[in-house]
């Protein structure tokens, strides 16, 4: 009897994964549908994309992992990546929704964690800050990124650490991240430096979807900097042209009161009581 229901629960919990294991795939194929206008048929997501390839993988290869089959999962993965060019460690734990465009060159780290919804370009890099440091200290220490739902990450940006990108953040293209990332920021340049903050509206923000984590009409951080240097000389600028100009025209009334005053400096017969200014030394 006990072993027909131990038999039966774990009958259920296998079922149960196929149905969570199919239902995060039929997601998966779904964003690339939406996020990729190349994308024309299910069909040809299934058979052509590199990016739901290496997400199929390393889902079956988390499985693994989890189930303590770490050769078996380690060497899953190494085949994707060899098929695919991305390499996706088993242990990362990845939500549904997810989506690699190009995919070439991304590299997601052991204890990695991503949510729903995001989508990840080319040369992405979720990593560890010093690896080579104390590796054998390291293991199974969160050192990698924590990127939140609707999160957006443009090709060749580098996320190293155990930070956390906050949901509906973006990340611009080549962009080197090492601190926390505020929900709904933008963050570009090296090091990533925020230029947007959330919108008005939190709804807006999680619908709009920024190809390459960069939209068109986001400001240069540095680039204000220096249009604050500029504005900040012009007035100076205008402040020395005052001075001088008053400086011109207190000249200038000087020697309008000298002229008044009918003052020669060539007449010895000069008398000092009448201006009470010495002028010794003016010839």
């Amino acid at each position: 009897m006990r072993q027909g229901q131990a038999g039966f629960r774990r009958g259920a919990r296998r079922q149960r994964w196929v149905t969570v294991m199919f239902d995060a795939l039929k997601r998966d194929i779904r964003a690339s549908m939406e996020r990729d206008p190349a994308a024309r048929s299910v069909l040809e997501v299934v058979l052509t994309y590199p990016g739901f390839h290496a997400t199929l993988a390393h889902r079956m290869a988390h499985w693994l992992w989890r189930r303590r089959f770490r050769l078996l999962a380690r060497m899953l993965s190494y085949a994707a990546r060899i098929v695919t060019g991305i390499e996706i460690h088993p242990g990362a734990v990845i939500g549904c929704g997810f989506f690699i465009d190009h995919g070439v060159g991304v590299v997601i780290g052991e204890t990695s964690c991503i949510g729903d919804n995001v989508t990840l370009y080319h040369d992405v890099t979720l990593g560890g800050i010093a690896p080579s440091i104390d590796s054998a200290g390291q293991r199974d220490v969160k050192r990698h990124p924590t990127l939140e739902d609707d999160v957006i990450v443009g090709s060749g940006a580098q996320i190293l650490g155990p930070i956390t990108v906050g949901r509906a953040a973006r990340i611009g293209a080549n962009s080197v991240v090492l601190q926390d990332v505020p929900e709904g920021a933008t963050m570009v340049g090296i090091p990533a430096r925020r230029v947007r903050g959330t919108p008005a509206r939190k709804a807006d923000r999680e619908a709009a979807f920024d190809a390459y984590g960069t939209r068109l009409d986001m400001d240069d951080p540095q680039q204000r900097i220096l249009d604050a240097l500029l504005d900040k000389v012009q007035g100076l600028s205008m402040r020395v042209e005052e001075l001088e100009r008053q400086l011109s025209e207190a000249e200038a009334e000087a020697e309008e009161w000298d002229e008044d005053d009918g003052f020669d400096p060539e007449d010895d017969a000069y008398d000092e009581e009448t201006r009470p200014i010495r002028t010794k030394g003016r010839r």
